[in-house]
């Protein structure tokens, strides 16, 4: 999976390791940094400083799908590693 020149929302990449600063909603600024595997996953860490001044950190694990018409969807697992820990589960679209 090349995912070089593409972009989701919030990620974007260029070549095997990517990197990406996203804001919005509720974050006030925040980066991740991930490996691109060679089957196309993407393995990563994120950092964000949320409204109400909080620091929070993650990990993620990104696995991607090719629909039919060559956009990419990104199913990922990810889980906080600090404030309340919780884990979830998300989608991107490719833009």
């Amino acid at each position: 999976m090349n995912y070089n020149g593409k972009v989701f929302k919030p990620v974007s990449n260029s070549g095997n390791i990517l990197t990406a600063e996203y804001s919005g909603g509720k974050i006030t600024k925040g980066h991740l940094i991930g490996l691109v595997n060679t089957d196309g996953t993407i393995d990563m860490r994120y950092h964000q400083v949320n409204t109400n001044g909080e620091l929070m950190t993650g990990i993620c694990k990104s696995t991607p799908k090719v629909l039919i018409n060559g956009k990419v969807l990104l199913y990922e697992s990810w889980e906080w590693t600090s404030g309340d820990f919780t884990k979830g589960e998300s989608i991107l679209e490719e833009v």
